[in-house]
């Protein structure tokens, strides 16, 4: 079912509008710098660009609380810079620098922080991050913390069994997770069509009963509204939640990559859709800014990525004997749960249970009662976001009873 887009966008406050620009410029602008110092051999290793893609980074991430947990991708550098991220964080990890996240360990985004702005690192092992994301939305509930846990997922990724694995014990132990699948087109060089029999890949979630919805990824104001029903509909227990963002790669996989296979009209399709003219406008009609805010805000950036890229090219290579540091932690990390309620709940006899399974349709057909029984068990799943993916039982199965076969004589 798709909703009225106009009803359905969220009321943004003047601030919220103009900081949703900030990071969205901000992000672009990031990205054009980076492809300048990879031209001038600055970047080590490959760098892998977000062009066309920051709506939905920065919408998704946006709709967080501070507590909530994230494990970005290669291209979601719009969510770490949500997250509190500086631009100097990202030049000085791809250039390798003493002062980056990883001292200089590392030429790409495989960073993250566990005690202050709660980002996992990425994992190149598309798929893995969704069972390790499940794990941490599990803890937290464990702990009385109130937490969503967010990571992102390419159209690709989802073909991998570690994805299917981990959507499936999320929507069984109904882990306050939220996964974004990022339908940007191709997974490297093959189309989604040429990977999965599938137009929205938001039903691979409903596969597993799981919550699912298909929205524009290019327009942030709808990735916003639906990204904050997601976060909150997890929040509240009523297990994990799949958005699929459709989207564009504007670049190829990468800066070695030209991206020959992609047809030049699918480029200029997508382009006339660019994220940032899209909420430009969205601001222009409804005067939520004016010329000299839009002024100060590219100022600002502008001042800020100088400041950081002189920060980052002034910045020491690593010293040879850093290598052998930070290989195994021996103590470099004080890591410790931070429990919010109490640990007597999760001990007997407050959690004595029988040592029995309660199974309310014991399995029946789909009959009226076997219904009841499986939407008392699970809240129906059926949103209306953008679009909506009804739940499984909303689609009833007619199973023929065989026919009986003649007796030999």
């Amino acid at each position: 079912m798709k909703s009225d887009p106009a009803r359905r966008r969220p009321e943004l406050t003047h601030e919220e509008a103009l900081e949703l620009y900030y990071y969205l410029r901000l992000n672009r602008s990031l990205d054009e710098l980076l492809v300048r110092l990879f031209r001038q051999n600055k970047i080590v290793g490959g760098l892998y660009g977000s062009l066309g893609q920051e709506a939905t980074s920065v919408g998704t991430a946006y709709a967080l609380a501070k507590g909530d947990w994230i494990a970005p991708l290669i291209r979601n550098v719009g969510s770490l810079l949500v997250r509190g991220y500086r631009p100097r964080d990202i030049m000085t990890q791809y250039m390798a620098r003493v002062t980056s996240p990883t001292q200089g360990k590392d030429g790409t985004c495989h960073f993250g922080d566990l005690k202050t702005h709660h980002v996992v690192a990425p994992i190149s092992m598309l798929g893995d991050l969704i069972p390790v994301m499940t794990g941490v939305a599990m803890a937290g509930r464990y702990l009385g913390q109130k937490i969503v846990a967010m990571t992102w997922i390419g159209d690709g990724g989802t073909s991998t069994g570690a994805f299917h694995e981990g959507m499936n014990l999320a929507a069984v132990q109904r882990a306050p997770l939220v996964v974004v699948v990022e339908n940007n087109q191709w997974a490297y060089s093959t189309p989604v069509n040429r990977q999965a029999p599938l137009h929205d890949f938001a039903d691979r979630g409903r596969a597993y009963g799981i919550a699912s919805y298909t929205v524009d990824g290019n327009d942030l104001v709808a990735v916003l509204r639906i990204a904050r029903e997601a976060v909150e509909r997890a929040r509240q227990g009523h297990g994990p939640v799949l958005i699929e963002a459709k989207t564009m790669r504007m670049l190829g996989h990468a800066q070695h990559d030209p991206a020959e296979y992609v047809p030049r009209e699918m480029f200029e399709y997508w382009k006339a859709r660019d994220p940032l003219s899209l909420y430009g406008k969205y601001l222009d009609q409804r005067n939520l800014w004016n010329e000299k805010e839009k002024a100060a805000i590219h100022a600002r950036i502008e001042r800020e990525l100088a400041a950081d890229l002189e920060f980052a090219e002034n910045s020491p290579f690593p010293p040879p004997e850093l290598a052998e540091q930070g290989v195994y932690c021996q103590g470099c990390h004080d890591i410790k749960a931070e429990w919010r309620r109490a640990k007597e709940d999760l001990m007997p006899p407050k959690s004595s249970v029988k040592p029995e399974w309660t199974i309310k349709n014991f399995g029946a057909m789909e009959t009226e009662a076997a219904v009841a029984a499986d939407h008392a068990e699970q809240p129906d799943a059926a949103m209306e976001p953008a679009v909506a993916h009804p739940g499984q039982t909303a689609r009833k199965r007619k199973i023929a009873a065989p026919a009986p076969r003649r007796a030999r004589r």
